[in-house]
């Protein structure tokens, strides 16, 4: 069924109530077990905490809990709407970590845009969660956000909305070259958008051996000596753009392979028939694409979008459930660079079987994407030494 055949009631049906609850692993039937889950056994597990705190991870859930976090400034397509009406977004989230990883995870609204009161909120619960999910921030916020919250926790921290969406980009890139038997370090790259996705993608597309990447804006080209740029942009003028172009989308697309759509703008298709040829193209603004996938279809070989009711869906669930179970798994402290190319070479790995041009990447469905994920993600964090 389609997003357009899933009726209001259904939709509003669905959400009644809240989409979690808190269920036991270990069930009460007697006295006895109330004995060992609460008092008195209970206190011989915490004093046992109490004098070595490593058993937190044996003895209660928090190693394997994920915080997904949200202060609700950048909430899907609808903007700054705050906390409460973010808490449903998050609550899925925590679905769908349970539903593809098995990972239990708490959604935390927090009713505060300062940065540095997210990080000492979440620096002081730390003691509750093995790893933070950052959800719906808004850019650039969102940048010093992570960075410092990476720096003040030792435990995985990942804004998914950059990353998550990254990793998948590059293995449907990965996917789309294998289809059309072409190397990644030969195209020349456009990204339309500069905040959250549109960094995240330029630079795991760069570590994965993209050379030539042209970022736009809502300005245009992103270049050096532009005016006006926030520190963000400034590094993305410093590597990118190799051809030193000026101008907007009509400029930047000329002779490029790849089009990846992460804003609101809309494409006239005549630009895409200025492409190279055989070229790729991501339209995955949500719920509208930059380009219909049908009109993209008529210039570009390979054509992707966000939504489920076209093939080539760019969805995160692909990625982050698989991610921050690799990490959990390993007892990582952090998520590195290789651990997310790792896990675009794993979702690739899984398309790889039945690939074509309209199955670049596996359905968000697909049950062997997470383990596949995690267990690569696992490895590249062993190698990475970041491991307990």
């Amino acid at each position: 069924m389609s997003q357009a055949q899933v009726s209001d009631d259904e939709i509003f049906g669905g959400h009644e109530g809240g989409k979690l609850s808190v269920t036991t692993t270990r069930p009460i039937t007697q006295a006895r077990d109330l004995s060992i889950a609460y008092t008195p056994g209970v206190a011989k597990v915490s004093r046992a905490i109490a004098e070595d705190a490593a058993l937190a991870k044996r003895y209660t859930w928090a190693d394997r809990l994920v915080a997904v976090v949200s202060d609700g400034t950048a909430v899907l397509g609808l903007g700054d709407i705050g906390p409460s009406a973010s808490l449903p977004v998050m609550e899925g989230k925590s679905v769908l970590f349970k539903t593809f990883a098995g990972l239990d995870s708490i959604p935390l609204v927090l009713d505060t845009t300062d940065v540095d009161e997210i990080v000492e909120t979440l620096v002081r619960l730390r003691p509750s969660f093995g790893a933070v999910n950052l959800e719906d921030v808004s850019a650039p916020r969102c940048f010093e956000l992570e960075d410092k919250l990476k720096a003040a926790l030792d435990c995985p921290v990942m804004h998914d909305d950059q990353h998550g969406t990254a990793i998948v980009v590059l293995a449907a890139l990965r996917g789309a070259n294998m289809v059309l038997d072409r190397a990644i370090a030969d195209q020349r790259v456009v990204i339309s958008g500069a905040g959250a996705a549109g960094v995240a993608c330029t630079r795991i597309l760069q570590a994965a051996g993209v050379g030539d990447v042209t970022v736009l804006d809502s300005k245009g080209i992103v270049h050096a000596g532009r005016g006006g740029l926030n520190p963000i942009k400034e590094q993305l003028a410093e590597t990118t753009n190799a051809a030193g172009l000026r101008g907007g989308l009509a400029e930047a697309l000329e002779g490029a392979d790849v089009f990846i759509g992460l804003s609101s703008s809309t494409i006239d298709e005549s630009l895409l028939a200025t492409m190279a040829g055989d070229s790729v193209v991501f339209a995955l603004s949500n719920p509208d694409p930059e380009v219909h996938p049908d009109v993209a279809a008529k210039y570009a070989s390979v054509v992707a979008t966000g939504r489920s009711d076209f093939p080539n869906q760019i969805n995160n669930v692909l990625a982050f459930p698989g991610v921050f179970k690799g990490a959990l798994d390993s007892g990582a402290r952090s998520i590195t660079e290789n651990m997310k190319l790792a896990a675009a070479d794993a979702i690739a790995s899984v398309a790889a079987d039945k690939l074509a041009a309209d199955h670049i990447v596996p359905s968000p469905l697909d049950p062997r994407v997470a383990a596949e994920v995690a267990a690569a993600v696992a490895k590249a964090a062993e190698s990475d030494g970041v491991t307990a």
